[in-house]
């Protein structure tokens, strides 16, 4: 095939270079035909037939755009694109700026740290004093233990209280990733149970469920939901059993686990309580306490940004109204921004629901809510 790279024409589209050798077009067959390795058998064919061109030509962007190619340039086995003669370097500057999409991809933002997930999080001013009081002390207590001092012997298990949907679960997210930022836990990941995770039906067998989950969250947390309905004490119930084999895990494994319990300010008092052995384990107890309408507004609003919705100034207002107003009027099942997440879903589907009707919906349709959407009973 060597002579084919004498008729290299990179005024021509790749298309019709293929069509003009049936033997490349066999070639991509025959090699792509079960290949696991696609971009490699493509790269090896096209640059037996382009050669060191290859990648100079006006559609190998677009190809590689388009997923068909992946840049190989720094292969091994890839040809010396970047050794090509300085005649193509001026040729392949200006092509790469004529294709479209052929601008190099915009790095990706650094990943955050925990701590400043923590501090963008809307409200609860008072559990992130906690949280970075807890931080510190955890941070100088290895510190301490790195410099061969002794350090008091501490619990790092927590009582999450509060109603739903106030972040509780967020919070233990964060918490994780934190503690494996400072070397706390080994690896920082969150397992998120409740009772239909830990309990079973026959003897025997919640000790089983119950340990799988456990090893599941050695090295980061475990976070119970709804914790207090372990002790139900029920004829033949087996949350006792779920109860006393975590104990012991919080002893086998206390430098390397952290379990959260989380639920009903009252009913986690009442939990911890029934228990010494709970009692003597969880010391700290954490209070999530409601959005107040602001913050609650806040929280919708950054959902709506997340998904580029916005909204006319009349469907503005409305929102407002009726968040604030379920928030003047909250009852025993009011489930703060749990609550918000499910207004918004409710109104992004009736938005879906009026522009499905249009025949070419612009962009602003699709990303403007308007008064309309907001129906009734929401």
């Amino acid at each position: 095939m060597a002579d084919k790279k004498n008729t290299f024409d990179p005024t021509k589209s790749l298309e019709d270079l293929l069509k003009e050798t049936q033997e490349i077009t066999d070639s991509l067959r025959e090699k792509l035909s079960g290949s696991s390795r696609i971009d490699d058998t493509i790269k090896n064919v096209y640059s037996d037939f382009f050669g060191k061109d290859f990648q100079s030509h006006p559609d190998y962007m677009s190809f590689k755009e388009q997923g068909v190619v992946s840049d190989f340039s720094d292969s091994a086995s890839a040809p010396a694109a970047a050794a090509a003669p300085e005649a193509h370097s001026e040729n392949e500057t200006q092509t790469a700026a004529a294709v479209p999409g052929a601008e190099t991809e915009k790095p990706k933002e650094p990943e955050k740290t925990g701590m400043e997930e923590l501090n963008e999080l809307v409200g609860l001013e008072a559990v992130k004093h906690d949280v970075k009081e807890l931080t510190a002390f955890v941070k100088m207590q290895k510190l301490r233990e790195k410099r061969g001092m002794k350090t008091p012997d501490t619990s790092l298990h927590l009582v999450f209280s509060g109603n739903p949907g106030t972040g509780k679960t967020t919070i233990a997210r964060i918490l994780a990733k934190i503690y494996k930022e400072i070397g706390a836990l080994s690896k920082g990941q969150l397992v998120e149970v409740d009772r239909g995770n830990l309990v079973a039906g026959y003897v025997g067998q919640t000790a089983i469920k119950t340990k799988k989950k456990i090893e599941e969250a050695k090295g980061g947390i475990l976070f119970i939901d709804e914790a207090y309905t372990l002790a139900r004490g029920e004829g033949n119930d087996f949350g006792q059993e779920a109860i006393d084999t975590i104990l012991k895990a919080m002893e086998d494994n206390r430098d390397d686990l952290v379990v959260i319990v989380a639920g009903y300010t009252d009913l986690m008092k009442k939990f911890i309580n029934s228990n010494p052995g709970l009692k003597s384990r969880f010391n700290k107890y954490i209070e999530f306490p409601d959005y107040s309408a602001e913050e609650l507004i806040a929280i919708f609003n950054l959902r709506c940004d997340k998904y580029g919705y916005s909204f006319t100034p009349e469907a503005r207002r409305k929102v407002d109204e009726i968040i604030t107003a379920h928030e003047k009027n909250k009852g025993p099942n009011f489930a703060n921004a749990r609550d918000v997440r499910n207004l918004f879903e409710k109104i992004i589907t009736n938005q879906a629901t009026r522009i499905a009707e249009l025949a070419e919906p612009t962009d602003e349709d699709l990303t403007t809510i308007t008064e309309e959407d907001l129906g009734e009973g929401l």
